[in-house]
């Protein structure tokens, strides 16, 4: 439509505007990028989280997986282009003259635009974190305290936008979202967050719920894209202009397709469950030695030093459907590793420790 189309080139100029003006910046600004990948919330927000507080680990979780499965539904339903390919393929410029965008490696996303997936999983988890911490302080009831809570909502809520916005602007200047996406990221991510404040039903969810979830996740996406491509809706035009546009062909990974998103999320969400309902976070997390501090540090820099090693399990792609059951197994197992195995090693550790002492 002629309104899209303007708001398009409009965005066009700002992305411009900001590869122009802010070369200076361009490490931080792909630094955030980085930052804002949801991937991160796996391997770096819940490790953290869940042994300092295992309710808002499990939220983290829920929130980032049904958010990114919204944001993925929301892909197909309202087809947003990514403003690499659209300078390529529209006519609203006269005599063919395009705009010069550059791209960087981190630009070549295969997924349709809107909304902007980093900007959604990145306003989710840290609306989490952000409300998690002020759940603490708003406790406080002296005067002074008060003070204190209104200074601390203040200064976390400062650092929440500045985040948000660091990210929304490094997404427009790698010219992989026009500006639109971004900001309906945003808060697309904050009401997902805030709706599981009001949903408890999560931390005591079961393993059979978990795996009831998980199929209907699954079940209704794969419908929805077999329905549609019944009607004759490919759902999956956008990875084809990507590899038509992208500037490099090595800049294309099968890791940003949309169903790849989906099954890293639905393995994360079984690997909660799993590790959730099993005897080793029974016997570890909820045993006499949960309430130390010291196991707490000892499993967050476990969890931490193990998850990064996952970084070096590279998973094969020359087969489509065998890159996704890996990835399944790869997503499940970090959440495992995080809530059942690592506290259960550190637990066995401790035990031995104290009986050699004894």
């Amino acid at each position: 439509s002629i309104k899209m189309d303007l708001l398009h080139s409009n965005g066009v100029l700002i992305i411009q505007h900001l590869q122009r003006d802010y070369r200076a910046y361009q490490d931080f600004l792909n630094f955030m990028s980085h930052v804002g990948d949801p991937r991160n919330i796996f391997s770096i927000y819940f490790p953290l989280w869940f042994q300092l507080n295992q309710v808002v680990g499990t939220k983290m979780i829920w929130v980032a997986v049904i958010g990114d499965w919204f944001n993925l539904i929301f892909k197909w339903i309202l087809f947003g282009h990514r403003p690499y390919w659209w300078v390529q393929e529209t006519m609203i410029y006269p005599n063919q003259s395009s705009p010069c965008l550059e791209q960087f490696p981190i630009t070549c996303e295969t997924g349709p635009g809107s909304p902007s997936g980093h900007a959604m999983g990145s306003s989710c988890v840290w609306y989490v974190m952000v409300t998690a911490a002020l759940s603490y302080t708003v406790r406080w009831k002296d005067k002074s305290a008060v003070t204190l809570h209104r200074l601390t909502w203040s200064f976390l809520w400062s650092i929440f936008w500045i985040i948000q916005i660091s990210v929304c602007i490094s997404r427009v200047f790698i010219a992989t979202h026009f500006p639109h996406q971004v900001i309906l990221g945003v808060f697309a991510g904050i009401l997902v967050a805030e709706a599981f404040e009001h949903t408890p039903a999560i931390q005591t969810a079961s393993l059979r719920m978990y795996i009831k979830t998980n199929l209907f996740l699954f079940i209704f996406a794969l419908g929805f894209y077999l329905v549609l491509k019944l009607l004759d809706i490919d759902l999956l035009w956008s990875v084809l202009k990507a590899k038509k546009w992208c500037a490099n062909p090595d800049w294309i990974n099968i890791d940003t397709t949309p169903f790849a998103g989906l099954v890293r999320n639905l393995g994360a969400l079984f690997g909660l469950g799993l590790g959730i309902n099993s005897e080793m976070f029974i016997t570890s997390c909820k045993g006499k030695n949960s309430c130390k501090i010291s196991f707490r540090i000892l499993c967050i820099a476990a969890s931490l030093a193990t998850l990064q090693l996952y970084n070096f399990v590279k998973i094969p792609t020359h087969t489509e459907y065998l890159f996704y059951i890996l990835s399944f197994c790869k997503s499940a197992a970090m959440p495992l590793t995080v809530v059942a195995l690592v506290p259960y090693c550190v637990h066995s550790l401790m035990r031995t420790t104290e009986k050699k002492l004894n």
